[in-house]
């Protein structure tokens, strides 16, 4: 199976290394929030020796929530990991939030680890969202196995819960989707729920008894041996099924018995294929235990039959300037390219990235070339979603490599191929950057990363907080990847793009705890213009003697609107010199200076034509200021007679949605005065939605879809056009702007 790691699994307190590929198995714990992730991670830590004693979520005691917020949350918000050794390997333990909002760390998860174990709850059965992350895995071929978790619930049913597994996980081929194992019930408590004390392996058909708080091994009892008959057989099917052997189903279906370690060799083969999926059962050690149920069973699950980084493909690699290059092998000593998959602060040593090396071996110490997408420079533009700037480059010299354990640091001399480690004082590493030989720089293929679409407008609360809120922001998007800065040039405010309230929360929450920076929320403006609905004349006249140098100027103008996109065109028509050929420019700065102000509720003047007529000079009293005043008197004088319409930003929005959901997504967005523009039938039971909607009605459409659909809908925005807003609503934007001061 390759090289060993050097640590064993009583080794709680020291790094856990590894010297090859081979020896490390990245599996990433997937689930939705309160399925028992962390609490998992905790029980693989103890029974692994990597820890003494198993924290609890409600304590804070966990080793992968260490996070302040998490404490006061009782939930993950960021992904950590906790490396474990257990039977001469390193396992490299990803825990990820299971909430919708930070999915972006479930992202990092993702793209670090080479299988993934689904968190079940007995309790709660599976969600939209762990569905979807499911077909994304199953999409790339990604090996993938369940953990079935909280059997303890009184309602808990293992066997019905292996059930909707296999509908919900197994698609066309439920039989990819089995148990390994059946669970021992003890004695019925008053309520008659019979806890899990034990597990049955179907194919060993050896009882593994947890109820003393470790693992022992016996003789299942001659009673137990029917029940395990039927479900053992259809395992094996299903294994042999999936086998590489051609031979093995009909020496199967001839009688032959097949041996155990056949099976094993096989199921374990068809596991890193990513074409078979076991089903397996896990609870928490009790206090004072030394394993917890199912644990055992995990590790060797994970050690045995998930992949090696060897086995899985790396990403396509690129130039920094786009050129294609041959694809690099998971090789300790081949060129170095590692990627950074978070950047965290930390208040003592700085700037912290956790990389994946996937070839190549980093040491401590060395000058190595950052590449980046600009993920963390994209800005919204106005109107638009966002824009991805260009690429980035620099050199930086790596500081000191350790292996993170949660919050603790343990130094490390190198990280090979496949492995993962922190490195310190990448001061301007970003989150998605790339880590490649200085005189070989290369680039990796970008991860898919949710666009952020709820927006937070904010502002420093003090002229402190405002000398440091720049700053504050550039760190904060740097590590979250997921989260956009916009600086809105029309409405003059500081917006961070999130994926949801809890993301925004914790945003604020860290600009204040971590940053020092203190902000407050204000209301969200959209980008509204405004533009004329029919001809309209105007008189602007400037006169004003006051005993010294006066000023006098007089234009007359005729607006008339245009179509949509045409700006603000400018047109001369004086005749006779009525107004000198020096001052006609004055009379255009004074109209477009007039019109960015706007000219009814204060937003810009849009898609119109201004036709300078006629007009009066002085011959020593006019000047270059008095016609740019007399043109903007004349543009307010020809609004204050005509109609000046409102224009909102409608944005075309594409929702993908259920089946089941369409109705109830087309009629909300009916209720937001949207415009339903057509449906497609898209793989997979869903539907994709397309409509045109105000984007004054959406501000908070990515909590509201997510409520409406259960977590499972997505949806991507992007500007249309500015068309006119409803009279009652343009009225209404009218009076606030005349009561504001």
């Amino acid at each position: 199976m390759g090289d060993k790691t050097n640590a064993h699994p009583g080794a709680a307190g020291r790094a856990v290394t590894a010297d090859h590929p081979a020896s490390v198995r990245n599996v990433v714990l997937v689930g939705h929030s309160g399925s028992g992730k962390t609490t998992l991670v905790e029980a693989l830590a103890l029974t692994a020796g990597a820890v003494n004693r198993a924290g609890r979520v409600e304590d804070g005691g966990t080793v992968s929530d260490y996070d302040e917020i998490e404490h006061r949350q009782q939930r993950s918000v960021q992904l950590s990991l906790v490396p474990v050794a257990w039977d001469g390997y390193k396992i490299n333990i990803l825990d990820t939030p299971g909430y919708a909002d930070f999915v972006g760390e479930l992202r990092a998860g993702l793209r670090a680890a080479d299988a993934a174990l689904f968190v079940v709850s007995a309790a709660d059965g599976v969600d939209g969202s762990t569905r979807m992350v499911w077909e994304e895995c199953a999409a790339v071929g990604m090996p993938r196995a369940i953990v079935v978790t909280h059997l303890e619930a009184a309602r808990a049913d293992f066997e019905e819960m292996t059930r909707v597994c296999a509908e919900t996980f197994g698609g066309d081929d439920p039989d990819a989707v089995l148990p390994l194992y059946l669970p021992l019930h003890g004695d019925p408590a008053p309520d008659g729920h019979a806890p899990v004390t034990g597990l049955i392996g179907l194919l060993s058909q050896r009882l593994f008894d947890y109820a003393s708080g470790e693992r022992k091994e016996s003789e299942p009892g001659p009673e137990q041996l029917p029940l395990l008959a039927e479900a053992r057989n259809r395992l094996i099917e299903g294994i042999i099924a999936e086998s590489e052997d051609e031979t093995l189903m009909d020496r199967y279906l001839g009688g032959e018995d097949i041996d155990v370690k056949t099976l094993v060799d096989d199921l374990e083969r068809a596991v890193a294929r990513g074409a078979f999926h076991p089903v397996l059962a896990a609870a928490p050690a009790a206090d004072g235990a030394k394993q917890g149920l199912g644990t055992v069973e995990l590790l060797e699950l994970v050690t045995g039959g998930f992949p090696t980084p060897l086995e899985r493909p790396t990403p396509a690699v690129f130039t920094p300037q786009g050129a294609s290059r041959p694809a690099v092998d998971c090789d300790p000593e081949g060129p170095l390219v590692a990627e950074v998959l978070k950047t965290a602060s930390d208040p003592y040593v700085g700037r912290v990235s956790l990389v994946r090396v996937f070839s190549g071996t980093l040491r401590p110490d060395e000058t190595v070339h950052v590449s980046g997408h600009g993920l963390t420079d994209r800005v919204h533009a106005n109107g638009d979603p966002h824009v991805p700037q260009d690429v980035h480059e620099h050199d930086e010299r790596v500081g000191a490599l350790t292996a993170p354990f949660g919050k603790q640091q343990r130094s490390l001399t190198q990280c090979v191929a496949g492995d993962l480690a922190c490195v310190a004082k990448l001061n301007r590493a970003e989150t998605g950057d790339t880590l490649s030989a200085k005189d070989a720089p290369l680039l990796m293929e970008p991860w898919d990363m949710p666009d952020p679409l709820l927006p937070l407008a904010i502002e420093a609360h003090s002229k402190a907080d405002e000398d440091k809120l720049s700053q504050g922001l550039s760190r904060l998007v740097a590590e979250d990847p997921t989260m956009r800065l916009e600086q809105n040039q029309d409405t003059h405010q500081v917006v961070l793009w999130c994926l949801g309230e809890a993301h925004a929360d914790v945003a604020l929450e860290r600009l204040r705890n971590r940053y020092g920076v203190q902000v407050d929320v204000v209301p969200h403006k959209v980008s509204l213009r405004e533009t004329f609905a029919g001809r309209s004349p105007g008189r602007g006249r400037h006169v004003k003697q006051s005993g010294g140098h006066g000023q006098f100027a007089i234009c007359e103008i005729e607006v008339e609107p245009l179509p949509g996109g045409s700006g603000i065109e400018f047109v001369d028509k004086v005749v006779g010199g009525a107004v000198p050929r020096q001052f006609i420019p004055s009379v255009e700065k004074g109209i477009r200076a007039q019109a960015a102000k706007g000219v009814a509720a204060g937003y810009p003047l849009i898609d119109v034509r201004v036709t300078l007529l006629d007009g009066k000079a002085h011959s020593v009293d006019s000047s270059d200021a008095a016609f740019q005043t007399a043109g903007a008197l004349a543009l307010r004088d020809a609004a204050g007679d005509a109609t000046i319409h409102l224009l909102e930003p409608v944005v075309e929005v594409r929702v993908l949605i259920g089946d089941e959901d369409v109705g109830s997504v087309m009629s909300d967005l009916s209720g937001r005065r949207g415009r339903v523009v057509g449906t497609e039938q898209t793989p997979g039971g869903r539907t994709l939605v397309r409509a045109e909607v105000p984007e004054i009605e959406i501000g908070r459409y990515a909590v509201d879809l997510r409520s409406l659909s259960h977590g499972t809908a997505r949806f991507s925005r992007a500007y249309a056009r500015h068309e006119p807003m409803p009279a009652h609503l343009s009225e209404r934007i009218r009076e606030q702007a005349q009561d504001t001061p």
